[in-house]
């Protein structure tokens, strides 16, 4: 990210170039600022950080209460505005509303679901799955599905029970 790009990071965001000193990631923090959503009252942060030469954190953080449905869709336009206006590469928005907003890593050859290629998981039925995958029951179908291939891709799906792989390939086929 250029220097300019920065600035109007930070401007744009009306960030402080002051450090979050707590919370998760605070350490690779670079500037935040505090505010309190006006429908929740809920205290905010945003927080920008930075993970490594190339790549950048926004966060939205929160203290307690949720905050409004419509402040984190405030922010995920934002940032989602942002990101196509710097030309950054969007890797994840959590919790995510559109596939594209799914981290899905590049194949490596040896993605297993938890400890091996067998099925580890005591469930058999699709619904008791998302959970698993870290989604909401209420979670977009079409991140459903992004996680579903991605959990489907793994050596250990084969060993999964069969009424669970068939109620999957059914969800795939939009029935």
């Amino acid at each position: 990210m250029t220097p300019d790009r920065l600035r109007w990071l930070l401007q744009n965001f009306q960030l402080e170039e002051t450090p979050r000193t707590e919370g998760p990631g605070s350490a690779a923090s670079i500037a935040h600022r505090s505010f309190t959503d006006p429908e929740s009252g809920t205290r905010l942060v945003l927080d920008l950080s930075r993970i490594n030469e190339a790549g950048w954190v926004f966060a939205l953080f929160h203290d307690g209460e949720r905050p409004s449905d419509a402040a984190v869709a405030q922010y995920r336009t934002l940032f989602r505005d942002a990101i196509a206006r710097l030309e950054l590469d969007l890797v994840e928005i959590t919790p995510a509303v559109t596939a594209d907003e799914v981290f899905v890593p590049a194949p490596s050859g040896t993605t297993e679901v938890a400890s091996g290629a067998h099925w580890p998981l005591p469930y058999e039925d699709l619904e008791r799955v998302w959970s698993h995958l870290g989604l909401r029951a209420n979670a977009p179908r079409e991140v459903k599905e992004v996680r579903l291939r991605e959990l489907m891709a793994t050596p250990a799906w084969s060993d999964a029970p069969e009424a669970l792989r068939h109620q999957a390939t059914e969800f795939l086929r939009g029935s």
